[in-house]
């Protein structure tokens, strides 16, 4: 049983879409962040940079104490890993999906939710951060585009834990102001992943 500690963000939601994917159970433990429930002892025990998602892994395979794991990219691995499934066993396609999984997570997560931040939330507006996270944005996407126009899938050929990643914040292109027309390649990527059984089951779409 993998223990997950939640909250309702494309982060958290990598790690929910990638447990329904490879049908590992879980139990979710949410954590309120606008209660500041991320700053307890308890959490910070788990996740030290206060952040979701973390999870603690029960049964790890060495057959040890219960094991805690914070970041998103380092949890997706993990239980990629552990469960056999969503990463390539080839070295190169292995290789291009962590590629991706790590642009994702150190440059399309972060930006996007800058550019979410202050074109949305930021109770100022500041016009030099919404022009620089905004033409970040597009420039992400371009970049995202241009790779799904040369492959079915970040990673090549298969549907992998760089997919599930970079899924759970492009689908939320609205909020980033992006207009699929633009970006084909990606709207036909995003409609393929929306069929898929465990999307469905947590999105609805």
């Amino acid at each position: 049983m993998i223990d997950l500690y939640y909250a309702d963000t494309p982060n958290g939601q990598k790690i929910t879409l990638f447990l329904e994917e490879a049908g590992l159970p879980y139990q979710l433990h949410r954590i309120d962040i606008s209660k500041g429930d991320q700053f307890k002892p308890e959490f910070l025990a788990i996740s030290p940079n206060n952040k979701i998602p973390a999870i603690v892994d029960n049964s790890p395979a060495d057959g040890g104490e219960p094991l805690s794991i914070f970041e998103s990219g380092a949890i997706l691995i993990y239980l990629a890993e552990k469960s056999g499934k969503l990463i390539s066993q080839n070295l190169r396609e292995k290789t291009t999906q962590l590629q991706w999984l790590f642009w994702q997570v150190g440059g399309f997560g972060p930006m996007l939710g800058q550019n979410h931040h202050f074109t949305r939330y930021a109770t100022e507006k500041v016009p030099y951060a919404i022009k620089r996270y905004t033409e970040e944005t597009q420039r992400l996407y371009s970049v995202l585009n241009k790779r799904l126009a040369q492959s079915p899938y970040l990673g090549g050929q298969e549907y992998s834990i760089a997919d599930i990643a970079t899924y759970t914040w492009a689908r939320l292109h609205d909020h980033h102001n992006i207009d699929l027309a633009n970006y084909p390649a990606i709207e036909k990527w995003l409609n393929k992943i929306n069929q898929r059984p465990a999307t469905k089951k947590l999105f609805g779409e």
